[in-house]
């Protein structure tokens, strides 16, 4: 999406925001209103509603009085306002007199905004014909929200809503809403026994033994994979002196997100943010040269940041994750060759999910560490590394780490939403501030490079975004139960119990359904938790010493011999394919 667009469409969804505001005001003339913004795939409204209670129910009588309005708003006329006008104006109203003051502390000028009857406060930013652009909006639910996200302050009620140019868009997006809804992980998690989270442990899951297993496949399917990269795994604490984070530059940009405890007096340790300084600590326990260089040193280390219950989203966002993170100590003149080797890594990941992925390179932030030389040639070095690779070279600006810019992946589920994921992050800062050196080839103390690197991420949000994506449906790689053996009745449970053992031995996750339900529940029910292979036992199975093999999308293998469905499990599992019987 060009900047213009997105511009043009926050501008759009802005304006709706007014839109919103203007027909709750004359619904409920007491309310006192607040900010009114535009975000990713929407907007909101904050509002105060005092002792009037608005739910979800009344957003269809607010959404009807907006069309009523809509065909007054001809355009947005931006008027200059004084001190005094602006402060009678918002009089009765302490959300808009605070945000008066903080507008005249930055010395920015004063401003309303008029469409139709309505006037807001407002720094501008809107549609150029809203009665035409403002007709494909739908509000889609109400939330509390404290006034400046601060618990301390009142609650108020947040409004959201949607925006697009066309209907069709409009149309696509409340689809994706719907299948959304349907797909939550949070609500598949619990349904499929995976993992689950309670008020005692705020935005940390609680793994059960099925999930753990999902996880662990992904851990283990990582390990395989960069170890044909030359990667050394380590493992560092949870907890380091504060002072360690004051070097790193983390204590300056992430303190007042961090936990920290006093271990004696003087000395007090925080739980890490990153894994970064941890790994730096390795690197110097002990004198590198260049024939130690490069370096991979990858971690699969938990990382903690306190985070605002209203910002916690299920595995999407926590409080506590696991980081398949790994961090490369490289000459400035390895960087291309570790950068290319990163980039296939990287693709040897992913490819194997069926996840369409772009890559963008982030550059430069405001609160950037070093020089602006150096940030230049690391950004230039990266915009090559991807131009070699084939890679479409798309600009995120400003969105690097505050020491390097980054290469960033973000991932297309099979409802189109985009996740970031993996980062390839190139950094010249620490190495300097921790004095990194190698000893070069003429005996010279020379500074290494570092490229801070995470493909699938924190595993638990990797956890939420496939769970949706495949609806609860994993591949048979990733599958807790592979399969589940169905006796037709009690007398067929011996059988039942060799066919496990013949699939147990090859390390195929099996379970007998000896329940006393009806067959035709047993199979509802095996669907129901997505298990891929349903494999039926009767007399028949038992005369041919063979079984029938049912699939969870509905297709029916018939008969086949013991050995032949191992053998078909085997390559599907072992090929970590994404369909139920082999390709070839």
């Amino acid at each position: 999406m060009s900047s213009n667009h997105q511009e043009n469409l926050n501008d759009l969804r802005h304006s709706c925001a007014h839109l919103l505001a203007a027909a709750v005001m004359e619904l409920y003339p007491s309310t006192k209103r607040t900010i009114g913004p535009s975000i990713e795939n929407g907007f909101y409204y904050d509002f105060d509603f005092g002792e009037e209670k608005i739910s979800e129910e009344d957003l269809r009588k607010i959404e009807e009085r907006m069309r009523s309005i809509l065909p007054t708003w001809k355009n947005f006329e931006k008027v200059d306002v004084g001190v005094s006008q602006a402060r009678d104006e918002y009089k009765d109203n302490p959300y808009k007199l605070e945000l008066i003051e903080e507008i005249l502390t930055k010395e920015e000028g004063l401003t309303f905004y008029k469409s139709g009857g309505y006037v807001d406060l407002c720094r501008g930013g809107h549609s150029k014909n809203p009665s035409e652009d403002l007709r494909h909006f739908k509000l889609l639910k109400t939330a509390g929200a404290y006034w400046r996200g601060n618990e301390k302050n009142k609650m108020l009620t947040r409004i959201y809503g949607t925006c697009f140019p066309t209907k069709e868009e409009l149309d696509k997006y409340l689809w994706q809403l719907t299948e959304a809804e349907k797909r939550d992980h949070r609500k598949l998690g619990i349904q499929l026994d995976l993992f689950h989270f309670q008020p005692e442990a705020p935005g940390i899951p609680f793994w059960h033994p099925k999930g753990y297993t999902i996880r662990n496949e992904l851990i283990n399917f990582s390990r395989q994979v960069q170890s044909r990269y030359g990667y050394k795994e380590v493992q560092t604490p949870i907890m380091l002196d504060v002072e360690i984070f004051k070097t790193s530059g983390h204590w300056d940009h992430y303190h007042n997100d961090m936990f920290f405890t006093e271990y004696e007096e003087g000395k007090t340790l925080g739980l890490k943010p990153m894994n970064c300084p941890g790994m730096i600590q390795i690197y110097k326990s002990s004198p590198k040269s260049y024939r130690d260089l490069p370096l991979y040193l990858s971690e699969y280390g938990v990382i903690t940041r306190k985070e605002k219950s209203g910002e916690l989203n299920g595995m999407f966002r926590v409080m506590q994750a696991t980081q398949d993170d790994a961090h490369l100590f490289v000459t400035p003149e390895g960087i291309s060759e570790a950068l290319e080797g990163l980039i296939s890594l990287v693709s040897d990941i992913y490819k194997v999910f069926g996840i369409e992925y772009k890559a963008f390179l982030s550059t430069r932030p405001d609160d950037f560490m070093g020089s602006i030389d150096v940030w230049n040639s690391a950004e230039t070095t990266l915009k090559k590394a991807m131009e070699n690779a084939g890679l479409e070279v798309l600009i995120r600006e400003k969105d690097g780490a505050f020491y390097g810019p980054k290469i960033d992946y973000r991932l297309s589920d099979c409802l189109g939403r985009t996740w970031q994921c993996a980062t390839l992050q190139l950094d010249f800062q620490m190495p300097e501030t921790f004095s990194l050196e190698y000893t070069g080839v003429g005996g010279r103390m020379l500074r290494p490079v570092m490229i801070h690197r995470t493909i699938i991420g924190s595993f638990e949000r990797f956890m939420g975004i496939i769970t949706e994506h495949y609806a609860g449906a994993f591949p048979v790689w990733l599958s807790p139960i592979q399969a589940k053996i169905i006796p037709i009745s009690d007398k067929f449970l011996a059988y039942a119990q060799t066919v496990e053992s013949a699939l147990a031995e090859k390390n195929i996750r099996v379970e007998i359904d000896d329940r006393s339900e009806t067959m035709s529940a047993k199979i509802r029910d095996a669907q129901l938790n997505k298990i891929p292979y349903m494999i039926i036992v009767g007399q028949k199975e038992i005369d041919r010493q063979a079984v029938s093999v049912r699939l969870r999308d509905g297709r029916d293998l018939g008969s086949t011999e013991i050995n032949e469905l191992i053998n078909k499990m085997g390559s599907v599992i072992s090929k970590r394919s994404l369909d139920l019987v082999p390709l070839s």
